[in-house]
């Protein structure tokens, strides 16, 4: 796997190059201290990489967190495909750890071969097993992929990729089906949430998830875990632990990002690219008041909702204090509709 990794490399982009101008990092956006982005699936003809460099270009950070399955090895081990898009995407990975930015990968399962490279470092991207992210409030995160709490990852191999099959058939349907709807004028719509949505074993599965990841969490003695792996972006409290997901670049192109007062918010940026796009917000965790651990309130999408419904028609959020709430009320999108937050009482 190592020989792999080494062969594969070059041509992937990992190493320091000049082919596209460092004045593409120049922005106007908004700057945050952390972000956390997974499951980007580099390698597959499913992977949004021209929407995430949009929103890599509009929205640099202090800490750039890779949680896991950044390059889809499995795909790629089936057949190559790698377009320019893709090796933009590790170029700009590159350079954002060149300018400054701590640039930290947690590899997953469709990247395992990166575990072989766990303390090293390639291009000034370090690669660890997993971290630890303490937000500017105080709160220790851990940044783990999450597919250790994979049954199916961990007892039948097979079957993962059996299913890993299954779902990229969904994905190139689902592009069909939406070049279709896009002619009609239709919105984007994803099948494979919807199917997620409506299917009992599947809605299970995620929850079973999630609260052992949390619970992992809480055992190390952590305020809340960032996490990746099922591409279903989240944010809520398990049993006393903050439990974020940042989603996926496959379909929900969404991203979990840190404020500079330490709040966490979950971004969702939308299918139309280039620089009219507009980042939506589809859950806050308001900072803690003095003494506590928690975020007072977490504000997400109701599940009613959630799927299949495009997120970028959708907002669930909260003014950290009213003056900016004035003004992201002003900057939002025409396009967007309001939803009731659904607002967590105080823990702790």
């Amino acid at each position: 796997m190592r020989l792999a990794f080494d062969f594969m490399a070059p041509s992937m982009g990992w190493s320091q190059s000049a082919s596209v101008q460092d004045a593409d990092d120049e922005s106007t956006g908004q700057r945050y201290r952390a972000i956390f982005i997974s499951d980007l699936h580099l390698g597959t003809p499913g992977c949004q990489a021209d929407a995430l460099l949009d929103f890599m270009k509009a929205h640099p950070s202090d800490f750039l967190y890779l949680v896991g399955d950044i390059v889809d090895g499995w795909q790629l081990r089936r057949r190559w495909y790698w377009p320019q898009s893709h090796n933009d995407v590790v170029q700009k990975l590159l350079r954002r750890a060149r300018k400054g930015c701590r640039v930290i990968f947690v590899p997953g399962n469709h990247d395992e071969f990166a575990r072989g490279f766990i303390g090293h470092q390639f291009g000034g991207v370090e690669v660890v097993e997993d971290a630890v992210h303490r937000t500017a409030d105080g709160r220790d995160l851990w940044i783990t992929h999450g597919d250790h709490f994979d049954g199916v990852i961990q007892c039948a191999k097979w079957l993962a990729y059996l299913g890993d099959n299954l779902y990229e058939f969904t994905l190139k349907l689902n592009r069909h089906l939406n070049y279709i709807r896009a002619r009609l004028g239709l919105p984007y719509w994803s099948l494979s949430a919807y199917l997620k949505h409506k299917v009992k074993k599947a809605l299970n599965y995620v929850t079973q998830f999630e609260v052992a990841v949390a619970h992992e969490a809480l055992r190390r003695g952590h305020q809340g875990v960032v996490c990746g792996h099922i591409h279903r972006a989240e944010m809520r409290d398990i049993n006393g632990t903050l439990y974020c997901n940042d989603g996926d670049w496959v379909e929900s192109r969404t991203a979990l990002v840190e404020h500079f007062d330490g709040s966490l918010e979950l971004l969702h940026w939308p299918a139309f690219q280039g620089d009219g796009a507009v980042a939506v917000s589809m859950a806050v965790a308001v900072i803690p008041n003095s003494g506590d651990v928690m975020p007072q309130s977490v504000t997400v999408i109701p599940d009613s909702i959630r799927d299949p419904v495009p997120r970028a028609h959708w907002i669930a959020g909260q003014a950290r204090n009213d003056k900016e709430g004035s003004r992201n009320d002003k900057e939002r999108p025409a396009t967007t509709k309001k939803v009731p937050a659904m607002t967590m009482p105080s823990q702790l």
